[in-house]
């Protein structure tokens, strides 16, 4: 939890002036490696950031963050760690910092890894390019709520059939012991948020090329590893991990081929998409394709296949300790008896309207699990950050932010039992009025992207695709459950009593709006 300190003034009293950061960054290089230790392995992220905001009694400190020594030449570790509410929004002001070539900290992977373009997302709000690249992407998804829903349903229940058959096969057994049948969804919801955003937002339709229906989502997961893991903990025996994972830059030519493979699939079958972006933006086609494959493999199917796991296992929790499935069935079904048909499709109206408790869930999941955990700016200029109770800290130009969502979004100064899981917590108007301090998107949820900020193009689309994806689950079951990423139990709907009118057009509509 993030710890609490006596403010430094009250909110009624004078400002007290700022004051200097504290914490250090140790002595060259052996500070810098110590605190990579701690964060890789000797300590979780969470307690990396609480340890230290605890022991300098301030939630705005200086430490270093990996990647470090001793082979990421002009790597600067040294950062200005922020972790709570307050000073977080100071990373969302774009007179104050500059977010050019910062997306994942100081490290920068390269434009080797994105066909040679600096993409949308490591461009400044300042740079001419950004506008362009930030509208044809905006411009891409709102051509595309039209077919969203119904990709999306038939993509997820292409999926749940392969689960339920995986599901029903004969129960294994080792040694004698049988093991409960269970089915891993990681792949195939891997496959599915691959094959349907491939239709709709590139437009592209993977079945039309073999090797790309089968192995595109495992090319993105490595070109997205081989990208992310020098900043990662991913659980191998230490000290291994640090010698081969985290010591050096891993090299973008082992992805090549692969991404030559997405490359070409998008230019010949996402040739509308490319030429949109040439004709109605003034993106060259190299550029155009490279951030879209961007904008897909990092942006929308990184960030899915990261946080939908975590929703559908809250959700199907054996446990379920606030009784939480039947809630959110009960709604899903009023939904689909007020359109007076079961198998309307559930739609961007329902996802924002209908179903509050499904998308105050989705916010809380989204507040304790994070797609992205940090978020990085350079300060533009001397300016003075400031947190809860008045307290304020000089940072100077140049200076690099790092904010840590997952506590910053548990702030106890704003969040009422800010560990906790609360599917509720959104609800009402006390719950609207959380939503400016939800920062997943890289700025807060009562505001909306644009070409002038770095927020998520996506924003509004990902919360809806995982309410309409959770609908879906109560659509088809009555119950599920889940252990870590396996469907346990899967319970078919039973057919409601036929008593219900006809489905007229309007209320069809009304389900698909």
């Amino acid at each position: 939890m993030l710890p609490t300190f006596s403010p430094a003034a009250s909110a009624s009293a004078k400002p007290p002036p700022p004051r200097p950061i504290p914490g250090s960054y140790g002595p060259p290089l052996l500070g810098a490696l110590r605190d990579r230790l701690d964060y890789f392995w000797f300590q979780s992220q969470d307690e990396f950031f609480q340890r230290r905001a605890a022991a300098n009694k301030s939630t705005v400190f200086r430490t270093n963050i990996p990647p470090t020594f001793p082979f990421f030449v002009g790597v600067d570790p040294r950062v200005v760690a922020v972790v709570d509410a307050a000073a977080f929004t100071a990373l969302f002001d774009n007179t104050l910092v500059d977010k050019r070539d910062i997306l994942i900290g100081p490290y920068n992977p390269g434009p080797g890894f994105t066909g040679g373009t600096r993409v949308g997302v490591y461009l400044d709000t300042e740079e001419p390019e950004h506008e362009r690249v930030k509208n044809f992407a905006m411009a891409l998804l709102h051509r595309s709520t039209q077919s969203w829903p119904v990709l999306l349903r038939a993509g997820v229940d292409a999926m749940l059939d392969s689960l339920e058959a995986d599901l029903a096969k004969p129960a294994s057994s080792n040694g004698g012991d049988e093991k409960p049948p269970s089915a891993n969804y990681i792949v195939a919801l891997q496959q599915c948020i691959f094959r349907f955003l491939c239709k709709a937002f590139v437009g592209a339709d993977p079945s039309v090329d073999w090797l790309v229906d089968r192995f595109g989502f495992t090319i993105l997961d490595v070109w997205l590893a081989l990208q992310i893991l020098p900043t990662q903990k991913i659980g191998l025996i230490q000290p291994l991990e640090e010698l081969l994972i985290h010591s050096f830059p891993l090299p973008s030519f082992l992805i090549w081929p692969g991404y030559y493979l997405l490359y070409r699939f998008v230019e010949e079958h996402g040739a509308e998409a490319v030429e949109f972006a040439e004709r109605e933006h003034g993106i060259a086609k190299k550029d155009a394709i490279n951030n879209l494959l961007f904008v897909l493999g990092f942006n929308a199917f990184g960030g899915f296949s990261v946080f939908l796991p975590f929703l559908v296992a809250k959700i199907g929790d054996p446990a379920d300790p606030s009784g939480l499935r039947p809630r959110l069935r009960d709604e899903v079904r009023a939904v689909m008896n007020r359109a007076g048909n079961d198998d309307a499709v559930f739609g961007f109206g329902a996802a924002r309207n209908e179903m509050p408790l499904v998308r105050s869930t989705v916010y809380e999941m989204l507040r304790m699990k994070p797609p992205v955990p940090l978020q990085f700016g350079r300060a533009r200029k001397d300016f003075v950050l400031r947190s809860h109770g008045g307290a304020a800290f000089q940072v100077a130009k140049g200076e690099v932010l790092c904010g840590y969502q997952p506590l910053a979004m548990r702030d106890p100064e704003v969040f009422d039992r800010p560990e906790e899981f609360v599917p509720e917590r959104f609800l009402g108007e006390e719950g609207r009025a959380l939503l400016q301090h939800l920062f997943w998107s890289n700025g807060p949820e009562t505001e909306q992207p644009a070409a002038g900020n770095k927020q998520c193009a996506a924003k509004e689309v990902v919360v809806d695709t995982a309410c309409m994806l959770v609908a879906e689950l109560f659509r088809r079951y009555d119950d599920f459950e889940v252990e870590g990423t396996s469907f346990t139990k899967l319970v078919k709907r039973q057919p409601a009593p036929s008593n219900l009118p006809s489905a007229t057009p309007a209320a069809t509509a009304a389900a698909q709006s």
